[in-house]
């Protein structure tokens, strides 16, 4: 199974490479992670909602070229569907039983993603109601990527 990570914008501090570093090792033994980053656009202070489209339009066009046609597509949004980490796990490994080889989870730049790149979703999944920095969820949904695997391999990890 390969799993990328698509997302907008780079990782800057150290804590969050180490952090992303150290599940990419962990998770080497399951499957193979791609991180793809594409570039983000600087939104203005005070922003009208014609320019954030615009603005979520140009990184979704960047996310697009990015994208690979054979992928079974996961957006991460506040509006997805909410799963616990058992679950998770289970839509892992069903993906994988259905022959799904390839699963890009899409993280958004700080305005979200675009129609264009929401129309693209094969599943649409929220870790909460709340937002996280693009950065955070990173490292968060690396996390449980890795946590869905020791369950699917009945390994111990904490609660």
């Amino acid at each position: 199974m390969k799993i990328t990570i698509l997302c907008v914008g780079k990782l800057k501090e150290k804590y969050w490479k180490d952090a992303i570093a150290e599940y990419e090792k962990r998770l080497s033994r399951y499957i193979k992670l791609e991180i793809l980053e594409v570039a983000d656009e600087k939104t203005p202070d005070g922003a009208s909602e014609t320019v954030e489209k615009q603005i979520r339009e140009k990184e979704g066009e960047r996310l697009f070229r990015a994208l690979k046609e054979d992928s079974y597509v996961v957006t991460l949004e506040i509006a997805g569907k909410k799963l616990t980490s058992e679950q998770f796990a289970a839509k892992l490994e069903q993906l994988g039983i259905m022959g799904e080889s390839h699963i890009t989870f899409i993280i958004g730049g700080s305005l979200g993603l675009s129609d264009a790149i929401l129309a693209q979703a094969d599943f649409r999944l929220s870790f909460s109601d709340m937002t996280f920095p693009h950065q955070l969820m990173r490292v968060i949904l690396a996390e449980q990527i890795y946590r869905g695997y020791r369950i699917i391999h009945h390994e111990p990890y904490h609660k």
